[in-house]
């Protein structure tokens, strides 16, 4: 088998238990019973390069899910995965998943062990208008989108490379850039996700590059079933999205209808992931604190 572009390399990527990714199904087959999560699609694009990955998710629901993702993955790819359930707003949580890692990672000849990359994906969200915000939504969704990311990441820094290769990639949202209106609560967390990102990209300089993405609408298999007064919000950017139009050679049919109605198609998953996979390449080691667009052209990159 020839190298892979990261072969021995270790990622742990949070949100990761939504559903497997089979991406020959979801390109050709119904989005609406093919369709995943984001950090399904960033597991198996690290794995098709090699990558052993750390797949954690909060729900004991996602048990099957995640350890089903895990086992395919190794299945196909022939690497290393393992599947953690744990709250990535716990401290406690984070060093658990941590040590889990170890157990499994630390090379037994030499009793190192060394995480790589470090993808915050993991996310929650309430929306509603700013009058209808709620105290305990307000603390939750601060402690699993920004809380989370800092407890995590601080619990990684230890086992980082010590020589600027490691990345770290952290999941905004366009929403915080375009003022999407009733997103109050998750707006205001991607916001604080970019400030961190910029104060990561100094402090942690020595050790790896801190960068971080802002899709907009993307075929998940929650974006795909979320009503169409939803869709019809992100929908005005549209006309404003160079890369929005839906295309009648290259495109599904869902999201050629999709782009008929709303007159745009959201991202595949696989494109976000692309982007995200392509940060965490050896060659994109000179750029640091970025928000890198990824979301077909509405915010150019900053």
């Amino acid at each position: 088998m020839m190298a892979r572009i990261y072969d021995g390399k270790l990622a742990i990527v949070t949100g990761a238990s939504r559903g497997s990714f089979d991406q020959k199904a979801y390109l050709r087959s119904s989005l609406l019973t093919q369709a995943p999560g984001i950090g399904a699609g960033i597991a198996l694009n690290f794995a098709s390069k090699g990558c052993n990955l750390i797949l954690n998710y909060t729900s004991e629901s996602s048990d099957s899910a995640a350890t089903d993702l895990a086992t395919e993955l190794q299945k196909t790819y022939a690497v290393q995965v393992i599947s953690i359930r744990a709250d990535v707003s716990s401290r406690a949580e984070c060093e658990r998943m941590i040590r889990a890692a170890k157990d499994k990672f630390t090379n037994t000849k030499s009793g190192n062990f060394q995480i790589d990359i470090v993808i915050n994906n993991a996310a929650i969200a309430f929306t509603g208008p700013l009058e209808e915000v709620k105290e305990d939504e307000f603390h939750r969704i601060y402690e699993v989108n920004v809380l989370g990311p800092i407890l995590l990441t601080g619990a990684c820094k230890p086992y980082l490379p010590t020589d600027r290769s490691g990345r770290i990639v952290l999941l905004s949202s366009i929403n915080s850039k375009v003022g999407t209106e009733h997103t109050t609560l998750y707006s205001g967390t991607k916001g604080a996700i970019e400030a961190m990102t910029r104060v990561w990209a100094r402090e942690l300089a020595e050790r790896a590059t801190v960068n971080c993405v802002n899709p907009g609408a993307v075929a998940t298999g929650q974006y795909l079933v979320a009503p169409d007064h939803i869709k019809e919000i992100i929908a005005r950017w549209n006309p404003l999205t160079p890369l929005a139009p839906a295309r009648e050679d290259l495109d599904t049919t869902e999201l050629i209808e999709h782009g008929d109605k709303f007159g745009g198609r959201p991202a595949y998953i696989q494109e976000i992931a692309g982007i995200i996979a392509t940060i965490c390449n050896p060659e994109f080691g000179w750029s640091t604190g970025g928000i890198i667009s990824a979301n077909g052209g509405l915010s150019f990159s900053i």
